[in-house]
């Protein structure tokens, strides 16, 4: 049977023990602030980013792999006969995903790509359950089951805690964005389909706490949750404080508090923070 092996982009919220033993390979993207350009994990750490994203004179700029990036790793992946899975963020975020599929078509090597509809945990956890699989030896169809089955039971909130990077992006008007910074409005988004859609939105922080009460609850109502994830935006205290509340809904599910990828930092701005997990309903 071919072995089958897993590539994923730098969005991803893995750890670097989990990719290590899992033996995933990462595609990273690239990021550009004041005209300097860097790679993600290999000339800038997540934490780097968010020192250098508050002092960036404008809005930093994220790009996609090069084609020949992803061909180069496809062939290199695939030249032991080995079959090839590239999971990809969802291209409501990143275009990383059409790339991969036209390098796919270039390639020598038998590679399948798929949109996870997800990024940061949310796609990590379709991507352990894939290398662990694989590794596993499992068949190209059980893990293309699998994961979908995950992606369907997977939610995915983010809480906003500025909109300015929002406004620099484009994303919401400068009016909206003027306005709700005199309010001190604060947004909560949540991935639908593979974009995130504004859930709720209220003014200070009395908006976040009721969401952060909502999951609460709603993971004590939530039958056999499988992980959680935290991500933030160089708001690690908030991070590990809403970790701690929502420990006491699943003492059993150990939660991953880690800092974001700098794609998802710059639009989600400083001080966001998402919450994901996913359940097994089977």
């Amino acid at each position: 049977m071919k072995k089958i092996k897993i590539i994923t982009d730098s969005s991803v919220g893995l750890t670097d023990n989990e990719i290590k033993e899992n033996d995933i390979s990462i595609i990273p993207l690239s990021v550009m602030i004041d005209d300097t350009i860097y790679v993600e994990g290999e000339s800038i750490t997540n934490d780097e980013f968010e020192t250098k994203m508050e002092t960036s004179k404008t809005l930093p700029k994220t790009s996609q792999p090069p084609i020949g990036t992803f061909v180069e790793m496809f062939d290199s992946l695939g030249a032991d006969g080995s079959q090839v899975l590239s999971l990809n963020m969802t291209d409501q975020i990143s275009g990383t995903v059409h790339t991969a599929e036209q390098a796919a078509e270039m390639s020598q090597s038998d590679v399948t790509v798929v949109d996870t509809r997800s990024t940061d945990r949310g796609m990590a956890f379709q991507v352990l359950a894939a290398a662990k699989l694989a590794n596993l030896g499992a068949s190209m169809d059980d893990i293309l089951t699998k994961i979908s089955e995950i992606r369907k039971n997977s939610t995915l909130n983010m809480a906003v805690m500025t909109l300015d990077n929002l406004v620099k992006g484009g994303r919401i008007s400068r009016l909206t964005g003027v306005l709700s910074s005199v309010l001190n409005m604060k947004i909560i988004l949540e991935m639908i389909d593979g974009e995130l859609k504004i859930k709720n939105k209220g003014r200070g922080m009395k908006t976040v706490n009721r969401f952060i009460a909502d999951l609460v609850e709603e993971l004590k109502s939530t039958p056999n949750v499988k992980a959680v994830g935290i991500s933030h935006a160089g708001n690690e205290k908030k991070a590990f404080e809403v970790r701690d509340l929502l420990q006491t809904a699943v003492p059993k599910v150990d939660i991953l508090v880690r800092q974001t990828a700098p794609i998802i930092a710059t639009h989600g701005g400083p001080g966001a923070f998402a919450v994901m997990f996913y359940t097994d309903k089977d």
